[in-house]
Formats: structure tokens, C-alpha cells, sequence
């Protein structure tokens, strides 16, 4: 029983390695990425339009409205990041309706992918945002002890990210093997179900935590506009 597609290896020489895991993860980007553009083509303003683009304006405008949930005020700048998290992890993991398909979220490498990813988009839309003094003195708030605390809370923070997808996903591969090898006729429908619903819940939590963590870092720049417009008001 194998725990991970990593295991899965098609092709080594040294230390390049060509293993399930890629290949899946290559194969859902080439997918995602060839379904986008045929949605996107033909695109209308019409009343009338397709049920492709009214199934991708469901999806934008569900998107959207989480992000705005967050605390996020204008979502459109994020989608693009947060959008693709969700998409990619959804994707990833409700193709396990295809027989002897191991997702690339139940391996350590894409997660920590996935949570390196966010790590590096903190700061990039709060530097963006602020600018990089005003970010980096977020870290010394509200005292220059905090520096090193909240710089471990930042690492902390991505392999919780890591962790908690690659555990929930790898140990429902897992459960799903065992109870397939005692009773193969009862449990695969069922099983695969319940995945189907723990992998749409993990896209869904995931990319929030993204989400929080994004909206977090420009909540700064927010804040002081909100001031300045109070201060304009009243004086």
C-alpha cells in the first residue's frame, strides 16, 4: 500500500526524479488551463450566454463574495491567487472519481508547494498594499520584542497549511484502501463520496486560510485610510 504518489516513481536519473505526483500535478494545470481558455473565448455581455460562462460567472462571483467576506474590500486583485489555490486543490482532489487516481494534495511536496506559495503572496499584496516599510514594521508591532515571535508565527503558520492538507487527504487515501480491502463491494461508492465532500471541504478551508492571512497582511493600509478619511471629516 503505497502512501503517497511520491512513491510512484516513472523515471530517475540523479537527483531528477519524475514521479505521480508531478505528472498529476502537470496534467490538472494543463486541464485547468486548456478549460479556461475555452470557456473564456466566447465570452458575451448578452443576455443570453452559455452554460459555460454562466457556470464561470457562479464560480467568480462565489469567489469573490468569500474573499469580500473576509475583510477584503475589493477581491478582484486576489482572485487571480486565491482563485487558483481553490481551483487547483478542488480539482486536485475531486478526480479521485477516476479509477487508480492518487490526488498530488496527498503528497507533502505539493502541499508545502501550495503553503510556500501563500508564505511568499503575504507579503507580496502587503508590500504591494503599504508599501515595505510600512509592512515590515508590522512585524515589530506593537513592540520590537514581537520580532522574532511573529516571524515564527509566519513559518508556523505555512506548515500548519502543509499539514493539515496533506494529512487530511493522504489519511481519507488511506482509510478508503483499508476499507476497500475488507469489504470491495459495499464501501466504494460511499467512500468515494465522503471524498469527494473532504476534498471540496479542504479547497474551501485552505484557500480562506489564504485568504485571512492575505487579508491580514493590507488590513494596515486600511486601517489608515479609514483614519486620514475620519480626520478629513472632521476637520
Amino acid at each position: 500500500m503505497k502512501l503517497s504518489p511520491d512513491e510512484t516513481i516513472f523515471w530517475e536519473y540523479g537527483f531528477l526524479t519524475i514521479n505521480l505526483t508531478l505528472v498529476t500535478t502537470w496534467g490538472i494545470m494543463l486541464l485547468l488551463v486548456i478549460t479556461s481558455i475555452l470557456i473564456t473565448r466566447r465570452l458575451k455581455t448578452d443576455i443570453q450566454i452559455s452554460r459555460w460562462q454562466c457556470m464561470l460567472e457562479i464560480i467568480v462571483t462565489g469567489i469573490n463574495s468569500q474573499i469580500k467576506e473576509v475583510g477584503i474590500a475589493k477581491p478582484e486583485k486576489y482572485i487571480g491567487f486565491i482563485g487558483t489555490l481553490f481551483l487547483f486543490i478542488l480539482v486536485s482532489n475531486l478526480l479521485i472519481i477516476i479509477p487508480w487516481y492518487s490526488p498530488p494534495t496527498g503528497s507533502l511536496s505539493t502541499t508545502g508547494a501550495l503553503a510556500i506559495s501563500v508564505l511568499l503572496a503575504v507579503p507580496f499584496f502587503g508590500i504591494s498594499e503599504s508599501g515595505v516599510k510600512a509592512y515590515l514594521k508590522t512585524y515589530l508591532s506593537p513592540s520590537f520584542i514581537m520580532l522574532p515571535f511573529n516571524i515564527i508565527g509566519e513559518l508556523s503558520r505555512t506548515i500548519a497549511l502543509t499539514i493539515r492538507l496533506f494529512g487530511n487527504i493522504m489519511s481519507g487515501g488511506l482509510i478508503v484502501a483499508v476499507l476497500l480491502s475488507v469489504a470491495p463491494f459495499i464501501f466504494p461508492v460511499i467512500m468515494t463520496v465522503l471524498g469527494l465532500l473532504t476534498g471540496t471541504v479542504q479547497a474551501y478551508i485552505f484557500s480562506i486560510l489564504a485568504t485571512v492571512y492575505i487579508a491580514a497582511a493590507v488590513s494596515e493600509k486600511r486601517k489608515k485610510t479609514t483614519t486620514k478619511l475620519k480626520e478629513v471629516k472632521n476637520g
